[in-house]
């Protein structure tokens, strides 16, 4: 709960280590400065990205210089509560969702209040509920910037490894809108799920991947959405000339003409108001698993190491 008049509270990381190393720290409310809009939080969801930065990895990789306090949070859906000089796109009130990729900020959108650039959002669908619009941001424009990078035509196949997780089932989901047919692979109580999310195909993960693939599409596929971070083996189920897409810079080393990217997703308001507007019209799936309070982090965090969760971790702050 917000402990005085103009501060609020906000999750960071100063020391990497475990969950138990994420803090809950009182701070003034921030103002939104030209081009920045002020967002109530209604939900933040809980992903690997947060992980990363609780442990120090994106400095250790040097995706950042290491700094004395780290703010967590990805995605947000929430309501304006005000906005900086020259922003026209919103109104106090309205109901948004976004995503912010920089590492330098000292706070995150989990929190009760965050600022983000005007380009790092988009107007949530009408009658949408914002906890589980929350879900959207990180893993959907995942899984429609890696459809993007195959560059394969309707008709074409794709197999999506990890089908059933965060950004897998909206892979499934998005490539079904495209006109693709898919091959989902993912653990094998999960046939039901992938299948009804548009997938023409299930390979389970207890079966051997590539020849399992081979057998259902003679010659291979025309690309794969490596979700689960199988890399070389998923890679031979490709067919000659086609395109292998990895999610966590795995991607195996280029041959048979296989196109192999490394893709580093990348905030973009545009393709984010249009994934909005599929999840408002029931286009793709809102899975929310668990909802936490603010101050519960911790144990979000520790659920998300368990793993098992066909649905995201959302943390909801306490405004009273």
């Amino acid at each position: 709960m917000e402990r005085k008049t103009g501060q609020i509270r906000a999750a960071v990381v100063r020391e990497a280590g475990g969950p138990e190393a994420i803090e809950i720290i009182d701070v003034a409310t921030p103002e939104p400065g030209p081009g920045e809009v002020l967002v109530k939080v209604a939900g933040a969801t809980v992903n690997f990205a947060d992980v990363m930065v609780r442990m120090g990895l994106n400095v250790q990789y040097g995706a950042t210089a290491a700094r004395a306090q780290f703010g967590l949070g990805t995605d947000v859906a929430g309501t304006v509560a005000a906005l900086g000089e020259g922003v026209t796109r919103f109104a106090v009130g309205d109901a948004v969702l976004g995503t912010q990729e920089r590492l330098d900020r000292p706070l995150g959108t989990q929190a009760q209040y965050v600022v983000l650039e005007d380009g790092e959002l988009a107007p949530a669908p009408s009658g949408t509920d914002l906890v589980h619009l929350a879900t959207v941001g990180l893993n959907a424009t995942t899984a429609d910037q890696a459809l993007d990078a195959l560059a394969l035509e309707p008709g074409q196949w794709l197999l999506v490894s990890g089908a059933a997780g965060g950004v897998g089932l909206f892979t499934v989901e998005l490539a079904r809108l495209r006109g693709l047919r898919v091959i989902a692979q993912a653990g094998p109580a999960d046939e039901k799920l992938v299948l009804e999310a548009g997938a023409q195909l299930f390979v389970s993960r207890d079966d051997d991947l590539v020849p399992t693939v081979r057998r259902l599409v003679p010659g291979g596929v025309d690309g794969v959405v490596d979700a689960a971070n199988l890399a070389a083996g998923a890679a031979d189920a490709v067919r000659h000339g086609g395109a292998f897409v990895s999610l966590l810079n795995s991607a195996p080393m280029a041959r048979r003409q296989v196109r192999m990217t490394n893709m580093a997703w990348h905030t973009d308001a545009e393709r984010l108001a249009k994934l909005a507007a599929y999840a408002g019209a029931g286009l793709i799936s809102l899975r929310v698993a668990r909802t936490y309070p603010l101050e519960q982090i911790a144990q979000a965090h520790q659920a998300l190491a368990e793993g098992g969760l066909r649905g995201r971790i959302v943390l909801v702050p306490d405004h009273e």
